[in-house]
């Protein structure tokens, strides 16, 4: 155990409230994933249904154990010139006392390390998943896999530290992340960005109908993504002593709620329907927004942060048409987008009444250093994803393939990576039952001809 954790440890009680607040919002967090997969699973076709649904779901594997093995270490450990961490004696998390609490930057919070671990780990395991909407029905569930071990090593845990961990050069800056703005969205926006760009476009992308297959699904998954953000925002205060927590928690559904609305409204205008996947979408845009942003504004500031996201994430996903990148699902223009919104809005509507008395332009003495410094988070994190994440796709995509054939996409990548399909229509017509019935149909209809 670290000396300066001991000490501080010995000056702070565990807080019963805290910790099951804590544990509770973690609970939540993790909720997200099967949301995000059912959100997700409900926009792609037939066809890809079972296999959107696995890629989000592997990661609950796949990163939960590499979280123990290194991952906290590398995002929360002691800083390594301000691009990494690392503590050994987390590394299995064999040395932890269950009693030890949580202590960085000099302060020691009333919680558990291993709650504060658990926590963090739900962030680390939905980042991943997030990119798996912009590749939907062409790539390999084997290369996916790989390809989340490895983008979680080089990409999430050291842009966590960046972002979170006591040292880290954006920590350090003062950039201001409540939640995930920089670390979780853009970050997860810009690697699928740099992915699609070196895997390709799908088969008769902008050609054939790409429709969602069942809106009632993504209606779902988009309530328990609102549901479960609850925890995943509010709780990134670690307790709610002081009441920034409770802020958050305002904050968050009011910014969601202003961004549905907004998105419907631009969306009437300009398409002339208020559409379900468009009321959906837009609620996950202003959660991505308000994630950077809702400790440090006030509720009226929360409105106008969701209602730009959600006027301007609406605009975004369109210009994969123009532009041509495929972007299946949209990541790009809701995550990517409203990430970045929401963490430049920051240096316009801190109202230095929140998690830090730093303020925008419109508040205090109109300063512009905030904004300077969430420009500066949003462009590292950003370059730095897309690029890291680009050279990944591309040695996969040159060593072991990325993609299924063209063959198996057409015919639909279920049955191609996975041997099942969503839904059983082999019954759909009746069966045996059918045949029963149109049998006496088609005597009797013969004997009439006799006739």
């Amino acid at each position: 155990m670290a000396p300066a954790i001991m000490m501080a440890a010995d000056k702070v009680e565990l807080s019963p409230a805290n910790t099951g607040f804590m544990l509770i919002c973690s609970a939540l967090v993790m909720l997200m994933t099967p949301g995000l997969a059912f959100f997700y699973g409900g926009m792609v076709r037939v066809k890809s249904t079972l296999n959107m649904l696995m890629m989000s779901f592997i990661s609950l594997g796949i990163v939960t154990i590499l979280w123990v093995l290194y991952g906290f270490s590398l995002a929360f450990g002691t800083d390594s010139g301000s691009l990494i961490g690392w503590n050994s004696d987390w590394v299995g998390l064999s040395s932890v006392d269950k009693g030890e609490l949580w202590s960085s930057a000099g302060t020691t919070y009333n919680i558990p390390l291993l709650v504060f671990f658990v926590f963090q780990l739900m962030f680390a395991i939905i980042t991943p998943a997030l990119i798996s909407g912009a590749l939907a029905d062409r790539v390999k569930f084997s290369a996916w896999a790989l390809f989340i071990a490895l983008w979680a090593t080089v990409v999430y845990f050291p842009v966590a530290h960046w972002v979170w961990g006591d040292g880290g050069w954006a920590f350090d800056m003062g950039v201001i992340d409540f939640a995930g703005g920089t670390a979780v969205h853009i970050n997860a926006g810009a690697a699928a960005l740099g992915v699609i760009l070196v895997i390709g476009k799908r088969v008769g992308f902008k050609k054939d109908p790409m429709r969602p297959h069942s809106l009632p699904l993504v209606m779902l998954g988009a309530g328990l993504l609102w549901f479960g953000w609850f925890g995943f925002n509010a709780g990134s205060w670690l307790g709610n002593d002081d009441g920034v927590g409770s802020l958050m928690f305002v904050n968050t559904q009011v910014a969601t709620a202003a961004a549905m609305l907004a998105w419907l409204i631009y969306e009437k205008i300009r398409h002339g329907a208020f559409t379900t996947l468009g009321a959906a979408s837009g609620a996950v845009a202003g959660l991505v927004a308000i994630t950077p942003a809702g400790g440090s504004v006030t509720p009226i500031g929360a409105i106008a942060v969701g209602a730009i996201a959600g006027v301007l994430c609406a605009m975004a996903v369109g210009l994969k048409y123009k532009f041509g990148y495929d972007d299946s699902l949209d990541v790009v223009g809701v995550h990517l987008v409203g990430g970045v919104v929401g963490s430049i809005l920051i240096g316009f509507f801190a109202s230095g009444k929140g998690q830090s008395e730093a303020t925008g332009v419109f508040y205090g003495d109109h300063s512009f250093d905030q904004l300077w410094k969430q420009l500066a988070g949003v462009g590292g994190v950003l370059a730095y994803s897309l690029i890291a994440s680009a050279l990944i796709a591309f040695v996969l995509h040159k060593t072991i393939g990325m993609r299924v054939s063209e063959d198996e996409e057409v015919a639909g990548i279920d049955q191609a990576e996975h041997a099942e399909t969503a839904y059983d229509f082999s019954g759909a017509g009746g069966g045996a039952a059918k045949t029963a019935v149109t049998a006496p149909v088609a005597a009797a209809a013969s004997k009439k001809v006799d006739a």
